[in-house]
């Protein structure tokens, strides 16, 4: 497994490491992105950053998603007691505050938990929810986003090809996870998420940690995403 795991990093390198700010009119409309972290190196030779979170999309979603993770979109933090936080829009972001929450030992961490999109959440939940504490957790984590973690894409246009756990991303996150070299640094933020998981794979990603790896048509079907990106 380390062999793939070390591949799709070295297979990536051609790719030019995309940061904030960024135009989301050069990105593709249908891929799959890789996130990379400062401070966060591979297990393998040198000291190349390692991945820390592949992630793919529905149909057409993919800027939208990439947009939603940076919260390139400043209104969406206009939110109250009766609307969704950007957490509620981005898995990455919640993970990354549920760690922030955690690590500070707030109790708001089971507020934070819960899913504000649906109606049943809003009416059982608003009252409890403090909107100056939501706003300053999803500051910190855009701050957080944007000065320490960069991406790269590759187009792939099939979303049964992307998707499920038949697709390319879980076998892409099953390779990375099972890779036994590559491991979070002692201040990896992660550490401290309350989703074993995470603490355990050093990867922002709960599900995919178990899937089969990537096999030689996957990895045909990558070195093709990388030469036509």
């Amino acid at each position: 497994m380390s062999e793939l795991c070390k591949w799709i990093h070295e297979a990536l390198i051609s790719l030019p490491p995309i940061s904030y700010p960024f135009s989301v009119s050069k990105l593709p409309e249908n891929g799959i992105y890789f996130f990379y972290e400062e401070g966060e190196s591979w297990g393998h030779d040198g000291n190349q950053q390692r991945i820390v979170r592949i992630g793919t999309h529905r149909e057409g979603n993919f800027r939208s998603r990439i947009k939603e993770h940076f919260l390139l979109n400043e209104r969406a933090m206009d939110f109250n007691k009766t609307e969704p936080a950007p957490k509620d829009r981005s898995i990455f972001r919640k993970n990354i505050g549920r760690a922030l929450l955690n690590r500070a030992r707030d109790d708001y961490l089971r507020i934070w938990e819960i899913d504000f999109t649906t109606r049943k959440n809003l009416d059982r939940y608003a009252d409890l929810r403090n909107i100056d504490k939501e706003k300053r957790t999803e500051l910190e984590i855009t701050r957080i986003l944007r000065t320490n973690f960069s991406f790269r894409a590759i187009p792939l246009q099939s979303e049964v090809k992307r998707m499920g756990r038949g697709g390319l991303e879980a076998r892409l996150i099953g390779t990375v996870a099972g890779c036994d070299l590559c491991e979070p640094s002692n201040s990896w933020l992660g550490r401290y998420s309350p989703k074993p998981e995470i603490r355990e794979s050093g990867l922002w990603l709960v599900q995919h940690l178990s899937n089969p790896p990537i096999g030689a048509s996957d990895r045909g079907t990558i070195s093709k995403a990388i030469e036509s990106a």
